[in-house]
């Protein structure tokens, strides 16, 4: 690499640049960068205690009830101890307050466990073993095979030459396959040697800390020069080394600022529909409680005016209020006192029992437990059980989490015949199963073990010693960029970057045709029990324009020839004449495999002479030097060379779904759940993921593919779209009007049912970027929720929280977002509900998760069994615990009017708390048997449309039928009493009522002597019998109710 001497590095603003020296720790500390230590964890000792009430007081009905226990603590207005209130307030508190800690201390064990992990620092000279979090930037550390980065470091040497390593992404993009990267020359120099790397002084002037994966500028200065640094030269935090012996870094970022923190979301306080519907309830029947405390209030004041004096002969007074009006006041308080328990704090004491016991249901149910890795289903969070009853997107991973990401050898086409199904003794195709012979693979004893096929024929050609049979697999056994590893005698691994690749060289190495080794200008391979090694002339790589690979190879007798695999419709425009019958077969072929959901690669050979060789390689030399256009010139040189081949056949490959992934999402389709694809993969891999599992159809009215590389490309793609579903509706077309229109979320819902047809949208990474700038994000939106299935690939850890947070500011909807490694955290803390799969990429997704499970499919059974059923006892439990607490708080109500409005108790609140607590827990328990007895989870996985109850608690209180059944309640509750109230008097006299009829006549001819109007209170209870008794004193005073 070309180098430019200069004086001195310029000095670069702190804010703007990061500046780090290697091995200089005084000289990194002056700008105070963050260590390696991470915090995925909410709390710690001084926090937990202020940020969690804080969280708690969130709750209206905690404010509440803290504001009722101040009122309490008042003689004048209370005759209710103060301890009833404080005693379950705190209960309430410190129940959730050791729930919120207990989730806590998983996550500090978890960021414990990591930040004590052992690395390898240079220190004064020596390697010496730190734990990651004491790891700073500038640190030398070195790395082995099969150890996890421990940060972002820029790469120095490697066991490997020219400065290589291998390295796997999975935990930042979810991706298996291998990756490269490559040292500078002249760093790559310092090898292995610990004197020079302690030496080694150089000074890194880059980007500050950000989120994108894909991308990193920065400048080394050493030794007088400057060397440009980009993403290839970038060992990430939680990639993993492979195939390299050792390599050794300096560490750029650390900790909270290595791309992989910067991706991952911060961890959020998850709260469900129904506390938040509960908050508004509470407000609105603290409403209701002020409406008729005040009506309670007047009725005293009115009631002390005209009768209250009249009955201080009957009673000692130790103080007097000289006002009605301040007694009224005084009434006011106290009944907002009595009538407090029209929403008791046990509700939220019972709601939280039931979760936990919904919880229980969970772990414990054996429908959701994996055998083979003995693993529950486990709930991490036991606030949201009701919540899964009420999904309406879900967000999920690809690899690993609807796939195995395991590739198969399925099926092939070789000269116009297939292969790979299995036939009976009468020529009919069979299904198939656990009792299918599959072909013996023990004449090889270097065969994968693993590899499993089933069509007896195509061995029987490999052995015949087909000539076409054998150059297809020799063809699968050179044309790749497979690396091989072998540990140990006869086992030999590859280390590939490409699922699909690995499964094409492992079905080549099962039927003879095994790849042992390479060197960068030969191929050696065992054809048959022989090895052979040929020439590598030339690699004509893969990239998504060309979307095909060759290689150039000389056999060991000569001859050379091009083989080359790639997608067919472009292989199909690069065959000879003579093809067109084979290749009119062989698409037959390839469209019988694609409807099964199948990856299909088309291959083809083509024979080159020496001379033809020869002038083809200047060409391609001079493409490889020029300066100007170099991609142009070797797309043209590739062209030259990969035109007029020999159709050879066709391979298809299954990326293994896992078990019943198609009739999850089936089923969940049905639910009226739409489901999006988020993944790091390439377009065409998660378009054939799609089909594999049904979400893509070839039935689809269309499917959309924004690929725009600027804002005006994609603005002009989601136009497109949107006028393709809306056809020629000319207001809907128009974006402006149609971004207006959009706004409300109910409008939207109307939209959404106005598409008829199926329709789906793929986007690319590098588009999603800009449909999620604020400009465009309505237009995004709004066509991504018409269609039926979406789409997103190439996407960052970011991009995936971002998606979430839009559908959930635009849609108000609730989200469930599932994963499996580190690259899905900050798209399942996003989410309402986050799922972790305990998979193939570790335990980060579980950890950050609030549910967890080991297979996708046992998310059918968690949203259309345990979901429903949360939601639909929760509802039922609310409506009951509702109905019983007005009416025990109305008895208190139409009691004030038969004791003159003094606010005194009707039962003994020790009493009524005995009876609360008894009713509560007991109908609970009985409710739960009668659930467990009548109900069958197997109905509503029969019928999952009839799933969801989706905003049926808030709809309903939209619905002028419910409005009119609470009117006609209240009214057929209210006029019995009022009749008998006014009636009773004119039909069915007492003696005092006629005494009163009595008094009223004189009172009109003769009016009454003014007394002085007085009303004496006792300090804290009052007298229970005292103010409206129409027969007499002497029952009440006996029965001692009043003591």
């Amino acid at each position: 690499m070309p180098v430019m001497p200069i004086a001195k590095p310029p000095v670069f603003h702190k804010e703007e640049e990061r500046r780090v020296k290697a091995n200089d720790p005084e000289h990194n500390e002056k700008f105070q960068y963050a260590n390696n230590r991470i915090k995925t964890s909410k709390y710690n000792i001084l926090t937990f205690l202020p940020v969690n009430l804080f969280e708690q007081f969130q709750r209206v009905a905690n404010a509440y009830f803290l504001s009722l226990l101040i009122l309490q603590l008042i003689p004048e207005i209370s005759s209710l101890s103060w301890f009833t209130t404080i005693v379950p307030l705190m209960m309430v508190f410190t129940i959730t307050a050791v729930k919120d800690a207990t989730d806590d201390c998983f996550r500090h064990k978890s960021d414990n466990q990591v930040n004590n992990r052992q690395a390898e620092v240079l220190i004064d000279g020596r390697l010496q073993n730190e734990k990651w979090m004491n790891v700073r930037p500038g640190d030398v550390i070195k790395l082995e095979n099969n150890t996890f980065v421990a940060a972002d470091v820029l790469l120095l040497s490697s066991s490997e030459p020219h400065g290589l390593c291998y390295i796997e992404t999975a935990e930042l993009d979810g991706e298996t396959n291998l990756k490269v990267r490559q040292a500078l020359p002249d760093t790559s120099e310092l090898g292995a040697d610990i004197r020079r790397l302690a030496e080694f002084d150089g000074v890194v002037v880059c980007e500050p800390p950000n989120n994108k994966l894909d991308t990193f500028t920065g400048v080394l200065f050493w030794k007088d020069n400057r060397y440009s640094l980009n993403n290839e030269k970038m060992l990430l935090r939680g990639c993993v080394l492979r195939n390299t012996e050792w390599c050794f870094g300096m560490v750029i970022f650390a900790g909270p600022d290595t791309k992989l923190m910067q991706n991952s979301g911060r961890t959020k306080f998850k709260r469900t529909s129904i506390d938040r519907l509960m908050n508004t309830l509470v407000l609105w029947i603290f409403g209701f409680l002020v409406c008729v405390g005040i009506i309670l209030a007047i009725g005293n004041s009115i009631w002390e005016h005209q009768v209250g004096t009249r009955f201080r002969i009957y009673l000692y007074w130790n103080e007097v209020v000289n006002s009605s009006v301040f007694s009224g006041f005084l009434t006011f308080w106290s009944y907002i006192i009595i009538l407090n328990s029209v929403v008791p704090i046990s509700l939220y004491v019972s709601v939280e029992v039931i979760r936990l016991g919904h919880s229980y249901f969970i772990n414990w149910d054996r429908k959701m437990y994996y055998p083979k890795k003995d693993t529950p289903a486990e709930v991490r969070t036991t606030t949201l059980n009701e919540e899964l009853g009420q999904i309406e997107y879900i967000f999920s991973d690809k690899t690993g989490t609807i796939t195995q990401n395991i590739m198969t050898f399925n099926k092939c086409s070789i000269n116009g015949k297939t292969y790979g199904d299995v036939y009976d003794d009468f020529g009919r195709k069979t299904e198939i199963n656990e009792k299918t012979v599959p072909v013996d693979f023990s004449f090889n004893p270097l065969a994968d073990r693993k590899f499993q096929f089933y069509d007896q024929s195509l061995i029987k050609s490999i052995k015949r010693g087909d000539a076409m049979v054998h150059e297809f697999f020799r063809l699968l056994s050179l044309c790749h960029t497979v690396m091989p590893e072998e540990k140990n005698a006869g086992e030999l691994i590859y280390q590939v970057q490409s699922p699909d690749e690995g499964a094409l060289v492992t079905a080549a190495r099962n039927f003879g045709f095994i790849f042992k080794s390479r060197t960068p200008e030969t191929i050696t391979v065992e054809e048959m029990g022989k090895l052979v090694t040929y020439q590598l002339l030339a690699i004509l790589d893969f990239n998504n324009i060309r979307k095909r690979m060759s290689v150039i190879v000389q056999s060991p007798d000569g001859q050379i020839k091009l083989y080359c695999k790639g997608a067919d419709t472009i292989l199909f425009e690069r065959l000879h004449p003579s093809n067109e019958e084979l290749m009119s077969l062989t698409s037959d072929h390839l469209e019988e495999f694609a409807g099964e959901g199948l990856r299909t690669l088309a291959l083809a050979y083509k024979n080159l002479t020496e001379e033809h060789f020869k002038e083809w390689s200047k060409i391609l030399q001079e493409a490889n030097t020029s300066l100007d256009s170099r991609n142009e010139y070797l797309a043209a040189a590739y062209e030259e060379i990969e035109k007029d081949m020999m159709l050879l056949g066709a391979t298809a490959i299954e990326d293994k779904l896992q078990e019943g992934v198609t009739e999850t999402i089936a089923s969940l389709s049905l639910a009226n759940i739409k489901i999006w694809v988020l993944t790091g993969d390439k377009q065409e891999t998660a378009m054939n993921i799609g089909y594999s599992c049904n979400m893509l159809t070839d039935t689809m009215n269309e499917i959309f593919i924004v690929a725009g590389h600027t804002v005006m490309e994609v603005r002009e793609e989601l136009r497109k779209a949107k006028e393709h579903l809306f056809g020629q509706n000319k207001d809907l077309s128009n974006g402006h009007v149609f971004c207006e229109k959009m706004q409300e979320s109910k409008q939207g819902s109307v939209l959404e049912e106005t598409v008829t047809g199926d329709y789906a949208l793929v986007i690319n990474g590098h588009s999603l970027a800009h449909a999620l700038e604020a400009n465009l994000e309505n237009e995004f939106v709004d066509v991504a929720c018409l269609c039926k299935t979406v789409i997103c690939c190439r996407v960052t850890p970011l991009q995936k929280a971002q998606v979430v947070e839009l559908v959930k500011k635009h849609r108000k909807a609730v989200t469930l977002a599932i994963g499996d490694g580190a690259n899905d955290i900050s798209m399942i803390k996003s989410a309402h509900i986050g799922i972790g799969i305990s998979g193939e990429e570790g335990m980060q997704a579980v950890l950050a998760s609030d549910y967890s499970f080991a297979q996708f499919r046992y998310l059918k059974r968690l949203l259309l069994v345990h979901g429903r059923w949360s939601y639909f006892r929760m509802c039922k439990f609310l409506c009951y615990f509702f109905y019983k607490n007005f009416a025990f708080t109305l008895v208190h109500f139409w009691f004030g009017f038969f004791c003159g409005f003094s606010a005194q108790i009707v039962l003994d609140t020790s009493y009524w708390t005995a009876i609360n607590r008894f009713f509560i827990l007991g109908s609970i328990a009985v409710y739960f048997a009668i659930l467990f007895a009548m109900h069958s989870d197997g109905i509503f996985v029969i019928f999952p449309n009839h799933f969801p109850f989706v905003g049926n608690s808030r709809n309903s209180l939209g619905q002028i039928s419910v409005w009119l059944v609470i009117l006609l309640t209240t009214v057929v509750s209210v006029m019995p009493v009022i009749t008998f109230r006014f009636l009773k008097e004119d039909l069915n006299p007492t003696q005092t009522d006629q005494v009163r009829k009595l008094q009223k006549a004189r009172r009109k001819q003769k009016p009454l002597q003014n007394y002085m109007r007085r009303v004496y209170r006792t300090n804290s209870r009052r007298s229970a019998y005292a103010f409206s008794h129409q027969e007499g004193f002497g029952k009440l005073i006996t029965s001692g109710k009043n003591m």
